[in-house]
């Protein structure tokens, strides 16, 4: 039988079944609700947070006045270098002309006088610029945070600096109000030609107090900020210019000046004081001082603005004499390629004492010498070619018990599709490692990673201060193809690993830093060195090492009556069928001295090229250490043992023994042979005698003397 349709089995059901829906959407209800307070409570949470990172921010150091000069001291203690020819003198706020504002906001910050220390459109425009290049390029800094950054912060471009900006930025922002903001802002900022302070840029530029700037002239200052040194009018006339109508065209497009006012002042001439009449004395050894400025930064926390004016005294490791003679090499255009005419081949090179890591010279470009500006030394980043063949494979297979009169066959050959080949086309059979170094071979080099393995490569690059990317992870790691490449300085320190027997030393500029009341705040004096090889590998590496000098491809570096090693390195330029080059090195060492020299255009292209081989780095190298070791004493290297490779008569060292051996074998021969014949003469020659005074004794017998006078007397008569 069919239950009714009014069973109340049934009804019991059907009201369990919506009870059961009504609790999964309570439930769902509650869940939303619950993520909700979540996100309220994490934002309430971070944002607590935020405040009580801001209130930790000490930004006292804005209250106090403005610093003075930063001494610097050569390796001997003398007083080489002030920072800043003068002290920044301050302008108030009311003294500053509107125009001069409007274009400093227009160009830097247009929102300076509307956001509270940070602009999100800014910094979320800066963020995605960021992201789609793959690392920091672009910086959404407002006026506020440029402040921040200059007085408590370094300028390198990372999230955390970023982030640092923004807390001090909206410390400020609570503390000080709009106009005292850009008061402060204008007086700390640097903008070129040694003028520290919108005060000194007004007198440096226009011989003009402040308060008479005009609109052009204000916005010629605006322009400015973001690289004084590259727009300076005085040197590059035509991109200032650009850059002043530039900033012309910001104000009109942001309401601050009529369209009139915008054409007569984008058609004015730039109309600036006399650079005789005005420029103090020229700072003496830009690049240098500019990696001190860069030092101080990256390994102790210092900003810019603390370097240039807080009264520090910086002990460095300058040696002036090598400086000086550093800087006439590079003023010699007959030691580099000619360049074309719309662009100068460029060169950067670093001198560092392998037995402390000093820099004791460093030259960061040829031409002008801008303060702050690309220091090829140090920032440079180009392929170090076959530079690396004895960091990447020579050094790993020694590691392992390769020897340098082992042998290796120079061939074609095919790794999985990469085909190395030789400078020229050429193939050379059997060759010892050592013939394969010292001529610079790419296919036994090649061989030898594969051989040793390619992690062993990258973790021997590691140790000697090579930074690498898994990009690097290939064959072509031996022959230097590199994913970022590496600056004649991170050549100097890894080269100087061999010259100081295995032990690498970070090279430095900066000895000690002390504040302005004599507080310590650097002290590197007896940091010990990292032993990365043994002495005998870093030995052996050296004996290779000097054949490129003496027999090789480094023969244009060598030096009269010193032992020199190292390493010549060229980069290929494609589509020159091999005859041209993008970079050109050469690195190399005597026993307290390394340097190391690149030569290339700043941007390579199919107009831009080298035509030139290695020797032109060589022979620039070779000047710079003859110069520079003018009167240092001559030193010899560590022997290395064991090692047999072939001097430049072709002969190997146990060869060259043996013929010593030989020749000493022969010359004792002769000489006793000479002796024998000697005493052989002298024994006739004493026969001779005796047998003459037996018959004197005969004569005198027959004949005795007369007048007791003796014979000798009288032949003597």
């Amino acid at each position: 039988m069919q239950p009714s349709g009014n069973d109340p089995a049934i009804k019991k059901t059907k009201r369990g079944k919506k009870t059961s829906g009504t609790k999964k959407k309570w439930t769902w209800k509650a869940l939303l609700w619950s993520v909700v307070i979540i996100i309220i409570a994490a934002v309430a949470a971070g944002w607590i947070l935020f405040r009580i990172m801001v209130g930790m921010q000490d930004i006292s150091k804005l209250d106090e006045p403005l610093p003075a000069s930063t001494v610097l001291f050569d390796r001997s203690g003398k007083e080489v270098n002030r920072l800043s020819q003068s002290e920044i003198q301050a302008v108030e706020y009311s003294k500053l002309p509107q125009v001069l504002v409007d274009a400093v906001t227009a160009v830097e910050d247009k929102r300076f006088f509307d956001h509270q220390g940070m602009d999100l459109w800014a910094i979320g425009r800066a963020f995605y610029t960021n992201l789609t290049a793959g690392g920091t390029v672009q910086g959404g800094s407002t006026i506020t945070q440029q402040l921040a950054k200059n007085v408590f912060l370094t300028h390198e471009r990372t999230w955390t600096r970023k982030w640092n900006e923004v807390l001090l930025a909206k410390k400020i922002e609570e503390n000080y109000d709009k106009p005292k903001i850009m008061e402060m802002y204008l007086n700390q900022i640097y903008f070129g030609e040694g003028a520290w302070g919108i005060k000194r840029a007004a007198a440096t530029y226009f011989n003009k107090t402040v308060d008479k700037l005009t609109l052009p002239e204000s916005a010629m200052l605006a322009g400015l900020i973001r690289a004084p040194s590259a727009l300076t009018p005085y040197k590059h006339p035509k991109e200032a210019k650009e850059r002043r109508n530039l900033v012309l065209s910001l104000m009109l497009e942001q309401g601050k000046i009529t369209s009139a006012e915008s054409d007569i002042a984008s058609r004015e001439p730039v109309k600036l004081r006399s650079i005789s009449a005005n420029k103090p004395g020229a700072m003496k050894y830009p690049y240098y001082v500019d990696q001190v400025i860069r030092e101080a930064g990256a390994q102790y926390g210092l900003t810019e603005n603390e370097v240039l004016h807080g009264g520090l005294r910086i002990y460095t490791a300058l040696d002036t004499r090598m400086q000086e003679a550093a800087q006439q090499v590079y003023a010699k255009e007959e030691l580099f390629p000619p360049s074309q005419a719309d662009q100068l081949i460029q060169s950067g090179a670093v001198l560092v004492d392998p037995r402390d890591g000093g820099i004791r010279a460093l030259i960061g470009g040829r031409g002008e010498q801008p303060f702050r500006g690309f220091n090829r030394a140090s920032q440079l980043k180009r392929q170090p070619g076959s530079t690396m063949k004895p960091i990447a494979a020579y050094t790993p297979a020694l590691e392992r018990g390769y020897r340098p009169s082992d042998t290796l066959v120079d061939e074609p050959v095919d790794f999985g599709g990469y085909r190395p080949r030789n400078a020229g086309g050429s193939y050379h059979g059997e060759v010892t490692l050592y013939e394969a170094l010292v001529h610079s071979y790419n296919v036994p080099a090649v061989k030898l990673l594969n051989e040793v393995g390619i992690d062993a490569g990258m973790e021997a690059s590691e140790r000697f201060g090579i930074e690498l990317t898994d990009g690097d992870r290939a064959l072509g790691l031996a022959l230097g193809g590199l994913q970022e490449g590496v600056s004649p300085l991170d050549m100097a320190e890894a080269f100087g690993v061999y010259a100081n027997d295995g032990t690498r030393i970070p090279a430095h500029t900066i000895l000690r830093i002390e504040s302005a009341d004599g507080v310590v705040l650097a002290d590197v004096n007896g940091a010990a060195g990292e032993k990365i090889i043994e002495p005998e590998v870093a030995r052996t590496m050296t004996a290779m090492l000097e054949g490129v000098v003496r027999e090789g491809t480094g023969q244009a570096a060598a030096l009269p009556d010193r032992q020199l090693a190292g390493k010549t390195g060229t980069t290929e330029m494609p589509g020159t069928g091999g005859d041209g080059a993008k970079d050109n090195w050469f690195v190399g060492y005597t026993p307290q001295l390394v340097g190391a020299v690149w030569i290339g255009y700043d941007k390579t292209d199919s107009e831009h090229y080298l035509t030139t081989s290695s020797k032109a780095a060589a022979a620039v190298f070779q000047a710079l250490l003859a110069e520079a070791l003018e009167g240092e004493p001559v030193l010899a290297f560590p022997a290395a043992k064991g090692v047999n490779v072939k001097k430049k008569d072709g002969l190997t060292d146990e060869d060259q023994d043996r013929k010593d051996d030989e020749v000493k074998k022969k010359d004792k021969k002769e000489k006793k042979d000479k002796d024998k014949q000697k005493d052989k003469e002298e024994d006739k020659r004493d026969n001779r005698n005796d047998k003459g005074k037996e018959k004197g004794k005969e004569r005198d017998n027959e004949n005795p003397p007369r007048g007791g006078k003796n014979s000798n007397q009288e032949d003597n008569d």
